[in-house]
């Protein structure tokens, strides 16, 4: 019950400041740790209108989002641009500064 509690406060602070979420998921695409990348996702999806708007958004089957968003979820880049356009958000590259 604690994770869907932590869950609903992320999707809340999401909801009341869009900034942090990109933020954040610029900060783990950073790090690379895709199973963090999609928790926030999940709880993204949340806090803009719930999965089955955002597959409604996106295009996509509400299925096939849930398991794309799932522990075991392996996204395609399609789908992951899907999911990141009908929150309003986009993929971008940057260049990585030479040490």
């Amino acid at each position: 019950m604690k994770d869907r509690e932590h869950d609903e406060a992320m999707a809340e602070k999401f909801r009341n400041d869009p900034a942090y979420a990109v933020e954040l998921l610029n900060s783990i695409l950073e790090d690379g740790d895709q199973a963090e990348l999609l928790i926030v996702l999940r709880q993204m999806a949340k806090a803009f209108g719930g999965v089955q708007n955002i597959a409604e958004k996106a295009n996509l089957n509400p299925t096939q989002l849930y398991r794309t968003l799932s522990e075991e979820g392996n996204p395609a880049l399609s789908s992951l641009t899907a999911i990141l356009k009908a929150m309003g958000l986009r993929l971008a590259v940057e260049r990585v500064r030479a040490a």
